[in-house]
């Protein structure tokens, strides 16, 4: 579904007018932030394989710190491989990096490890890499990115969209109260076991994304 989709769905379910643009009115305009809220929840409960990406490096000699453009700084990360060494990258400490970085000479050579180590000006996360490339490699960073705020009407949500739309529902009933319909509880409730269902089934085409947080 689009935000538009996802508002109007709401709405009819609260027995509403539906609108033309999410921004048409201040009632939907609030529901485009419960649809949000929902979206943001949904997608920081499981690492859905909707939202993986991968974010290529290309080093340069003798520069140990880069950024990875596109991730922000909310994202997890499945693997980091330097693809030009066929090596896997090892997560380090900041601490082990900066004693590595800052102790004597540092070693230059092919990279095999990596730490997160503050942000760019973009807001994206930065890396810091040992031994120092001593020339270019490719490194590639396996990472699941939450979509961006949903904020003009034709766009699409990535995670499930029904979920979304169950989710928000719950929201916009707990903000104005029972009407004599569904309580927001039982809504919640659906949800939640709405979310599982679809947690349980996707895990099992990705046993590695094992990480649940309902």
């Amino acid at each position: 579904m689009t935000y538009l989709e996802l508002v109007n769905d709401v709405l009819v379910r609260l027995r509403e007018s539906t609108v033309s643009t999410v921004g048409e009115t201040t009632y939907s305009s609030l529901i485009g932030k419960f649809v949000n809220d929902a979206k943001r929840q949904i997608e920081d409960t499981y690492t859905w394989n909707v939202l993986n990406q991968t974010v290529t490096v290309t080093t340069a000699a003798n520069t140990s710190s880069y950024s990875l453009t596109g991730t922000g700084q909310k994202f997890r990360i499945a693997e980091a491989l330097n693809t030009t060494s066929n090596i896997v990258l090892s997560n380090i400490a900041v601490s082990d990096m900066n004693r590595k970085l800052s102790f004597g000479t540092p070693a230059k050579g092919i990279p095999a490890d990596y730490c997160f180590n503050g942000a760019d000006s973009n807001g994206d996360t930065k890396v810091d890499l040992y031994p120092i490339p001593n020339g270019v490699f490719t490194l590639k960073f396996e990472v699941t990115i939450p979509q961006a705020n949903l904020t003009a009407d034709g766009t699409s949500v990535k995670v499930l969209d029904y979920l979304v739309a169950q989710s928000a529902y719950a929201r916009a009933l707990i903000e104005r109260g029972e009407d004599g319909g569904t309580n927001s509880a039982e809504a919640y409730a659906l949800f939640k076991g709405m979310l599982s269902d679809a947690i349980a089934m996707e895990s099992t085409r990705y046993p590695e994304d094992n990480f649940v947080a309902i």
